[in-house]
């Protein structure tokens, strides 16, 4: 397994140096302008010595070659000497056209209010799947099993954009119960602040939990399908075992395997719906800023969060994979 998941990290190498060619030259190609939001009465010639600072006017190949030394090399070092006390020298970071920062410390700054919708919401998401697909599949075609699926087709279909606007005219205009606007400021002290907190996350939280609770109840319900009636199960039954040993021990765990590439990779999914869930309830979180930043223009910030979401989605294939020889004792990569 050690080898394998090596194999797989140096395989992972090129893939990044690919992907991060294919979203530079993206998103460069896109019609962009770093003076274009200032304001009108700046003289041509100033903008162009401002778009030199940049670096804009140099060839793209030029461009890339530094973005990527900025991004693999400068932000690493940066943050090593922060965090560890090391004393590399560090060269120049990826700035900011919008706030003449930094990236990677606006980033750094918006990150934890996205990790905590996020997470919370995936969480949320799966432990509500797991019952939900397991007595779905059990109680085949009970009602039970037909709420399930509504709820699952409801989930699938509707976008978090419609979903979260909705939520904000039923709870928020309609019956008063929770804020329509995530407060990114707010700071748990106490219980009652704690009550604040909670009270904001339940909207957004929903939302997004929305989508992965239909996703991994449905691959689940159809899992374990497939291994109720398989022979296993029979002779399980026949030697006496519990039906609850049978279906939580021995069907829950051969069911789990194609089900954990499903919230392996939903993972990265997630951060995707997040960016409109954040524009919707106004989380001062990671999807915000890329919406801002595509609208201002900012390429270094839309290059550097775009590569942030691929390096999740490669990672966390390795992880799916790397689940699957602890999950599947018959699969073996060594």
């Amino acid at each position: 397994m050690l080898n394998y998941t090596i194999r797989r990290l140096l395989i992972a190498i090129p893939t990044l140096l690919f992907i991060s060619f294919v979203i530079f030259f993206i998103v460069k190609l896109s019609p962009s302008d770093p003076t274009a939001n200032l304001p009108l009465t700046i003289p041509p010639e100033v903008r162009e010595k401002i778009r030199e600072s940049l670096g804009v006017n140099q060839p793209l190949v030029v461009q890339f070659y530094l973005w990527l030394k900025q991004l693999m090399i400068s932000e690493p070092l940066y943050w090593s000497n922060q965090w560890f006390g090391t004393n590399f020298e560090v060269g120049q970071r990826i700035i900011s056209y919008q706030t003449r920062s930094p990236v990677m410390d606006i980033v750094i700054q918006r990150m934890p209010q996205t990790l905590i919708v996020v997470g919370t919401s995936y969480i949320v998401g799966i432990l509500i799947a797991l019952p939900i697909g397991i007595i779905s599949a059990y109680r085949q075609y009970s009602w039970f099993d037909n709420a399930g699926t509504l709820v699952s087709m409801i989930g699938f279909s509707v976008p978090p954009f419609f979903s979260g606007v909705l939520a904000i005219v039923i709870f928020s205009v309609l019956l008063g119960w929770l804020p329509s606007i995530y407060d990114t400021t707010h700071t748990v002290t106490d219980w009652d602040s704690f009550v604040v907190q909670f009270k904001q996350m339940i909207m957004p939280v929903m939302v997004l939990a929305l989508q992965t609770t239909a996703q991994i109840s449905r691959f689940l319900r159809a899992s374990m399908l497939d291994n109720l009636n398989q022979d296993y199960v029979r002779t399980a039954r026949a030697k006496g075992l519990k039906e609850q040993t049978v279906v939580l021990v021995h069907v829950l765990r051969n069911s789990l395997i194609p089900v954990i590439t499903v919230i392996a990779l939903g993972v990265p999914a997630i951060f995707g719906g997040a960016i409109i869930t954040e524009q919707v309830f106004k989380v001062n979180g990671l999807g915000q800023l890329l919406i801002i930043s595509i609208q201002a223009g900012d390429v270094p910030t839309v290059q550097t969060l775009t590569f942030m979401f691929a390096v999740l989605i490669v990672l966390f294939n390795l992880i799916a994979d790397v689940l699957y020889g602890i999950m599947d004792p018959r699969i073996r990569y060594d």
